[in-house]
């Protein structure tokens, strides 16, 4: 007998409503009449079976022969991962309980407690059954992406939970990981990333609830759309590359990091994109070869090949105008010196 999403017999309820409570169901009686000992252990069999599936399952054997082979592989302090309980170990032990029980929060506080290295919110958070989910290209291209999004945090290249980097991960389908609006980069994980396709919608909201932010989509979709060759992009507002783009002349080849580029593209900045012109004309501005774009008074805009080309190419980009930035409040009584380049 229904009441309110409970019925009688199913375990207890949170509340009993006179005018629909059944003392008389059979279910309740059967499960009134058993033992506390009964019902642990019907509890553990649940536990048990989960676990069992676990084990057996074709993902998780792969993940452990990987982590053993790892921890076994790379040298550390003391002794190897059967020696004892050093940190290899720990960690060791840390990962195999996340591919057996994801988010057990008992044995990560033990562990943590043990003094293990490693960052509070893992990347590679996409463990055991869950990873069927995805093919192993697209799990590797998850922690890659996730690990950029770390990396720049850690170096402070980030404004809270604006701008994006995004990822191709189906050149038939095109289907892109994208952040979700509403995390910071230090909290972005593997299965944190959404995946949505050309047109901004979900395909996969990955392990929140957060949406896409579709205007902050459009930028990349113009370059996507129009470069198959560009795999990654980053568009970020970094105080000296916003500062660069502000000026008339843009990047000068001052130094080898500038230098490196190549040819960088320039866009004028017509605020939010939100219309298909505007995405043809940044489309046109990038060119056909060009992976560096500066959005006047905006910000930049770099692609790459891959997520390591693209960091890469970052790293470039603020360096060569953090070195221009500092060194222009002293052009006018010491000019600048153009770097030249001879063959």
């Amino acid at each position: 007998m229904a009441s309110n999403g409970h019925v009688n017999g199913e375990g207890p309820p949170r509340f009993i409503d006179p005018k629909t409570f059944d003392p008389d169901d059979p279910i309740r009686e059967r499960e009134l009449m058993k033992s506390v000992e009964v019902r642990e252990d019907m509890r553990a069999m649940d536990a048990r079976k989960r676990v069992s599936e676990i084990l057996n399952s074709e993902a998780f054997r792969e993940e452990l022969e990987e982590i053993i082979e790892t921890q076994e592989t790379v040298p550390t302090p003391g002794a190897q991962l059967k020696s004892g309980p050093h940190p290899a170990s720990l960690i060791a032990l840390q990962q195999i309980s996340q591919l057996i029980l994801p988010g057990s929060s008992s044995t990560s506080s033990k562990l943590a407690s043990a003094s293990v290295p490693g960052p509070i919110i893992p990347i590679a958070d996409i463990r055991g059954v869950n990873s069927s989910v995805y093919s192993k290209g697209e799990r590797q291209l998850r922690c890659k992406l996730a690990s950029c999004f770390r990396l720049m945090d850690i170096n402070g290249y980030t404004q809270g939970i604006y701008n994006h980097i995004t990822a191709r991960v189906s050149q038939d389908q095109e289907h892109f990981l994208i952040n979700p609006f509403g995390l910071l980069y230090g909290e972005i994980t593997a299965g944190s990333l959404a995946k949505i396709d050309m047109q901004g919608n979900v395909i996969d909201r990955g392990n929140t609830m957060l949406g896409v932010n579709k205007a902050g989509f459009m930028l990349h979709s113009a370059i996507h759309a129009a470069r198959p060759d560009v795999k990654c992009i980053v568009h970020t507002h970094i105080s000296s590359t916003v500062a660069v783009a502000t000026v008339k002349h843009g990047l000068l080849p001052l130094t080898p990091e500038a230098v490196s580029l190549g040819k960088v593209s320039y866009h004028n900045y017509c605020g939010v994109l939100v219309n298909d012109e505007e995405k043809e004309s940044i489309a046109r501005d990038l060119g056909p070869n060009n992976k560096v774009m500066f959005l006047r008074n905006h910000g930049v805009v770099v692609c790459g090949e891959t997520v390591e080309e693209v960091y890469h190419q970052l790293k470039a980009v603020i360096t060569a105008c953090e070195f221009q930035v500092i060194h222009t409040a002293h052009s006018a009584m010491d000019p600048l010196v153009a770097l030249l380049m001879h063959t």
